[in-house]
């Protein structure tokens, strides 16, 4: 994942439990939302970003996002970028004041945060990112791809059968294999569902463990640790912002975990097959840019996917736990 270093996101949550669910709002990246035109005389582009919780994967989601609108309009657009501290009720504050600012588009970064926008505007064009099945999280009967209305945006969908095949790859000896996310996030509970059909498929078995919040993620963890061989931990933001803290229950136990993507990984897992969250921050970008300079309507863009998903590894936790990686994998950067 790319590192950044743009000040709108700096001071990034420590992944501890004692900090899970805790960060403060992000400063605008540009100039305050109430202004009316930009030094150039044009009209300011105001758009609000509402970000569920500040970890690795969605800061770079965001940062992806800002890079590309700055590039593309310069000191045209103003972007109120807001962090929700892990609280879907934050979230809905946050949309409803973009909403009356009358902002010209809202990125909503994770699943509370999409669910929020969608609640409290269906004029406003809204896209999603760090999303993993919008069917799911928008309760869509025969989702086809596109939304529709006032919604698109981006997918963090990793194919979910391969990051099963991992296990029988990377650990061919487990037996029981526990599932750990968080019982609030949709997204996580779809990932769940689609992993353990296919791992029970290969002959595991399969025990589901959930936490509410992150006030549960130690004691949870303890118990599916000390009940099974290897864990499995989906694109879950409760489970990235408490990641530190599940390792240190997981790693002395010498019980490996396979994690759905890269952020999560480095904190606690041996491997992942993840995407590029700052490239689907891009890529939410330039679909915005279409939408704010008319060349395409928001009701008619389909969901868009990161094309290549790559297999990787935490180097130092596989050779503490004596892991072999095989060729096909890459070492995530420290």
């Amino acid at each position: 994942m790319k590192k950044f270093t743009n000040a709108l996101l700096s001071g990034l949550v420590a992944v501890s439990l004692a900090a899970c669910g805790s960060g403060s709002a992000a400063a605008s990246s540009a100039t305050d939302t109430s202004s009316a035109s930009s030094g150039s005389g044009e009209e300011t582009i105001n758009v609000g970003v509402v970000q569920l919780v500040q970890h690795v994967a969605l800061d770079a989601a965001t940062q992806g996002f800002v890079d590309v609108l700055n590039e593309k309009f310069g000191d045209r657009v103003a972007i109120d970028v807001q962090n929700a501290s892990g609280d879907s009720a934050t979230c809905s504050t946050i949309v409803n004041r973009f909403v009356s600012d009358k902002v010209s588009l809202i990125m909503a970064n994770a699943t509370p945060a999409l669910q929020a926008s969608a609640s409290a505007t269906d004029s406003i064009p809204i896209l999603g990112t760090s999303i993993t099945e919008y069917g799911v999280a928008l309760s869509l009967d025969g989702f086809n791809g596109t939304v529709g209305g006032n919604i698109s945006g981006t997918s963090d969908l990793a194919p979910l059968d391969q990051q099963a095949a991992m296990f029988k790859e990377l650990l061919p000896n487990a037996k029981n294999v526990g599932i750990l996310y968080c019982s609030a996030e949709a997204n996580s509970v779809y990932q769940a569902e689609v992993v353990k059909k296919a791992l029970e498929e290969d002959g595991l078995n399969v025990t589901v463990y959930t936490f509410a919040d992150s006030n549960d993620v130690s004691s949870v963890t303890n118990t599916a640790v000390s009940e099974n061989d290897a864990l499995y931990i989906p694109t879950d933001n409760t489970a990235a912002s408490c990641a530190e803290a599940i390792n240190n229950v997981a790693l002395p136990a010498g019980i490996p975990i396979i994690c759905g993507e890269e952020g999560i990984c480095k904190s606690c897992g041996i491997a992942t097959l993840s995407i590029d969250y700052y490239e689907l921050g891009r890529t939410t970008g330039e679909m915005a840019v279409r939408i704010l300079n008319g060349e395409a309507k928001i009701s008619e863009m389909p969901i868009e996917y990161y094309p290549s998903p790559a297999k990787k590894y935490d180097e130092a936790r596989c050779t503490e736990l004596g892991i072999t990686i095989p060729e096909g994998y890459e070492a995530i950067a420290d």
